[in-house]
């Protein structure tokens, strides 16, 4: 190379002929693909465009060229503002003319659009459920204080599932959405009558420690709405049990360096478990197959019969939990119910995987794929001799003065009764004197009953109760936890 002309020369050189082109290209709009005949503007002459410049007080920038997702964890910054690709259009193959010019290299070209390849650098947040993934990732590693996030009603995010996620990780009294109408590109595919609007999102970030995960499973005796409460008294030593784990919500925000789950029922436990062990884009494509496999659709019963036979034909060993999951996303209420011969039973009801579950389902598996946890299936008692005293267990059995599918004992699995609360209770106590901290959440009055027994049982031993606040359709009842320290 000669080099007549230095490295700034070049760039504003080619800053002149990229901002050129567009006038003489064959091209409908951006470079996609090129129009069968010639139009009369690329005939034409180029015309070099000289791009104003001047003398300007240089801003400091640092420049990276990889993918947000790889690198947002290690960058320190005040506000994050996000504008992905909104659809399945890769920005690789629309813009490849311009990469040519600025690598000014010799491609390999496609004999049908003309494009170079752009495989390496298709983006995945041009991809369903990719995107969706990749979005919890980047809000949840961002270590921006704030965060600003421009999208279009039309992209592959709803509007709800953006939502749902800023205020998992944000502020919730901080969250705000701009929505902003503009005109949209027309052709005669297009319906002229459509609304289109991009939307802005902000949001103020929590600190980590105050985020906490949703199972995506309506689990009956869930502590979803609770889990703050709770969090707040657990004691951060050692391994934290979750000696009746059922959705998990509470073991997967103890915050603890090692958790253990166990449920003597072994298919929720396998289902949990799955949600960790298999890759969450393919976990979601396969419910998305299983779906359109069946037919499913909320209130379709022929359809979710079909899919629920076709589960319980399988030996058990067989049956995949995503299939399991996509039945109860479909079920009535999303319930969780087998009969004696651990047969999925749950008839059809009008509830889909919508987007609001899908967030959950998303950020919940990302999370139990980052903690250290194991799945055990057994009976609480043979937690009874541990071999350290540096565990935590928190239990949140069945309550005896109420019942649920989940433990009336007519589903394969032991119910709970008065001599159940007794082994508890005295499980319990062995731990007290092993000086081993526990939490016991239950329920000592429901619907104007009182349970003296547990009432009796406290007052004997001095433990702590803390009250929990009655949640929605349960606020009737008196929920407490029950600890052996302060």
């Amino acid at each position: 190379m000669q080099k007549k002309i230095n490295e700034d020369e070049y760039c504003y050189l080619l800053t002149c002929l990229i901002d050129s082109v567009s006038s003489v290209s064959n091209t409908a709009g951006v470079y996609g693909a090129y129009l069968k005949k010639w139009d009369s503007r690329a005939t034409k002459p180029i015309e070099f465009l000289k791009v104003a410049a001047g003398k300007r007080k240089a801003f400091s920038v640092i420049y990276y060229n990889r993918k947000i997702e790889d690198i947002i964890a290690d960058i320190d910054c005040d506000i994050l503002y996000l504008d992905p690709p909104y659809t399945q259009n890769q920005y690789g193959t629309q813009y490849h003319l311009l990469e040519t010019l600025l690598l000014n290299d010799e491609p390999k070209i496609s004999k049908i659009t003309g494009s170079r390849y752009t495989a390496p650098y298709r983006s995945d947040w041009s991809k369903e459920y990719k995107v969706h993934i990749l979005f919890d990732k980047v809000i949840e590693k961002t270590k921006a204080k704030y965060i600003l996030f421009s999208y279009n009603n039309d992209g592959l995010l709803s509007k709800d599932f953006i939502e749902a996620s800023l205020k998992r990780y944000g502020k919730e009294e901080t969250y705000c959405c701009k929505k902003i109408a503009y005109k949209k590109y027309q052709n005669w595919k297009t319906t002229s009558g459509d609304k289109h609007f991009e939307y802005l999102f902000f949001v103020e970030k929590k600190e980590a420690n105050a985020v906490t995960y949703d199972c995506p499973l309506n689990y009956t005796g869930s502590k979803a709405k609770m889990v703050k409460a709770i969090k707040g008294n657990i004691l951060l030593k050692g391994t934290f049990i979750d000696l009746f784990g059922g959705g998990f919500n509470v073991g997967i925000n103890a915050g603890n360096e090692h958790i253990v789950y166990n449920d003597i029922n072994y298919i929720v436990k396998d289902l949990i478990k799955s949600f960790r062990d298999k890759d969450t884009y393919s976990y979601l494509l396969a419910v998305k197959n299983y779906t359109k496999k069946f037919g499913l659709e909320k209130g379709n019963a022929v359809a979710y019969r079909k899919a629920r036979e076709y589960y319980n034909s399988l030996p058990q060993n067989k049956r995949d939990s995503r299939l399991l999951f996509t039945l109860i996303m479909y079920g009535f209420q999303q319930q969780i119910r087998f009969n004696a011969n651990h047969e999925f039973n749950n008839p059809s009801g009008n509830r889909w995987f919508n987007d609001l579950v899908l967030e959950k389902f998303v950020s919940f598996s990302k999370h139990i794929k980052e903690i250290d946890c194991k799945f055990s299936t057994k009976n609480f008692m043979e937690f009874a001799d541990p071999a350290t005293t540096d565990i935590f267990f928190y239990m949140d059995p069945p309550y005896r003065m109420t019942t649920g599918v989940y433990n009336d004992g007519k589903r394969g699995f032991d119910g709970w009764n008065f001599d159940c609360e007794k082994k508890l209770l005295s499980f319990a106590d062995s731990l007290t004197e092993q000086h081993i901290p526990f939490m016991l959440s239950y329920v000592i009055e429901h619907k104007g009953k009182i349970n003296q027994n547990i009432l009796t049982w406290i007052q004997k031993n001095s433990y702590i109760v803390t009250a929990v606040d009655g949640q929605g359709r349960y606020a009737d009842r008196k929920e407490v936890l029950i600890t052996n320290y302060e």
